[in-house]
């Protein structure tokens, strides 16, 4: 793709970038094909190749984005299916966020949706504000269809029963029988825990059990990502900052760590990112790429390990859900089925694999209409296999597919973690009758 950017724009770091990402594009058009919006509206617009020229045009100017511009950015999911398609390698992923940067720096959105791009970004990543907020929201519930869509979709999504806090995401250490294997931290992160605390609790009990000595670091949280996707540059700077310093600070302090643990995998892609985040900062890029090069989704440290599998005489049919920042976003693919294989599990993979579900962080709140109509088609695929439980990497996904009007009779979604922990010794997934 041909750019004409000025020798004073390329002198900012993200036109440069820019630049050398649009000029890889070739306009082939496969990345059509995989893409959910085009998919669902058939808008060249609503695809990456529409989207890019789009982008181009926007930075390229001087004026603040058109609507059009931003309707058509807010409805991408940054699934980054399209990158796993490319035959160009076009780096979609910091395209559209360096778009996303530009819209919340020079384009005025209206009061009630700043508001709410406010709040989820102030409530989501704190686990004790969003407690609270999930304690109003299951007071709403009754009253969700009387909502505004997106307001509908936010309550629809909030559990109807909070779990109690867990006394294992404290800052803290868990040491396994014997001599440890491995030093890990592991990232307890934000709304997961308060979701869904089994899955920080079985993936500590499924290291220790193979031989890991697993610190949670003390000032480590969310990894930014929310605020990253929406535009809020400084929140999600903030956010990583401080979970390179706990890192940091946990190795200098204990010893070094062999692998920065995350069974999240929305965040596994942001913290990988970490090195990219900072190249520009000669204070942190060091360890910033230090963090991005120990970082591993959980299933690829459990790789490195032998499992212990002691129930495989289970027939537990299994149908695995690859979450977009999973395959697309770190391009790992064959370990989650591999280890439920190897647990004993039989598992099937759903048509469309490749499709998101419409979680995609706040895009499921944000964007109702089109995530909806995703989890449909989604829980139609995962419905067809005849599988018994849906396991999934991230949970954006496992609440997506899990809501109260998710509608899936006689299925069960966990986490992956929560069934190799299972097979291996740990507890039933309290889900699975």
């Amino acid at each position: 793709m041909q750019t004409t950017f000025t020798p004073e724009q390329m002198e900012e770091p993200g036109i440069a970038i820019a630049n050398d990402i649009l000029r890889n594009c070739v306009h082939c058009g496969f990345c059509t094909a995989t893409c959910p919006t085009y998919v669902l509206t058939g808008n060249e617009l609503d695809s990456p190749r529409g989207r890019i020229y789009l982008f181009r045009d926007m930075l390229g100017s001087d004026r603040s984005p058109s609507e059009s511009t931003v309707l058509h950015t807010d409805r991408c999911l940054s699934c980054l299916s399209c990158m796993t398609t490319c035959p160009a390698s076009v780096d979609y992923m910091h395209l559209v966020d360096e778009a996303r940067n530009r819209i919340e720096k020079t384009y005025t959105r209206p009061f009630s949706d700043r508001l709410l791009r406010k709040i989820l970004t102030l409530v989501l990543p704190n686990p004790g504000i969003f407690r609270l907020a999930l304690f109003f929201a299951r007071l709403g519930k009754p009253l969700a269809d009387l909502m505004p869509e997106r307001i509908k979709a936010l309550l629809r999504l909030a559990p109807t029963k909070i779990k109690a806090a867990s006394k294992f995401d404290h800052p803290q250490v868990f040491r396994p029988e014997g001599k440890p294997k491995m030093r890990v931290a592991l990232m307890a992160g934000c709304a997961q825990r308060i979701l869904r605390p089994s899955i920080n609790e079985a993936s500590i009990r499924l290291l220790t059990r193979h031989g890991c000595e697993v610190v949670i670091a003390n000032g480590a949280g969310c990894c930014g990502a929310l605020a990253h996707h929406m535009g809020h540059e400084n929140d999600a700077t903030t956010s990583a900052q401080a979970n390179i310093t706990a890192w940091d600070n946990s190795r200098e302090k204990d010893g070094e760590l062999d692998a920065i643990v995350i069974n999240t995998s929305g965040c596994g892609t942001m913290v990988k990112d970490y090195s990219f985040m900072f190249r520009n900062d000669p204070k942190w890029a060091e360890r910033a790429d230090w963090v991005s090069q120990k970082a591993k989704d959980i299933t690829e440290v459990l790789m490195l390990l032998e499992l212990k599998a002691k129930k495989t005489e289970q027939n537990t049919t299994i149908a695995y859900h690859s979450a977009c920042s999973m395959q697309h976003g770190q391009n790992i693919n064959e370990e989650p089925k591999t280890l439920l294989e190897k647990a004993g599990f039989k598992v099937n993979v759903p048509a469309e694999p490749h499709l998101c579900c419409g979680s995609a962080g706040t895009y499921n709140i944000m964007q109702p209409e089109y995530a909806s109509q995703l989890r449909s088609r989604k829980i139609r695929n995962l419905r067809a296999t005849g599988a018994d439980v849906i396991a999934v990497g991230n949970i954006g996904c496992l609440q997506q597919l899990s809501g109260d009007d998710a509608n899936i009779p006689g299925l069960v979604v966990v986490h992956t973690v929560e069934l190799l922990d299972w097979a291996t010794g740990g507890p039933k997934p309290e889900d699975i009758a």
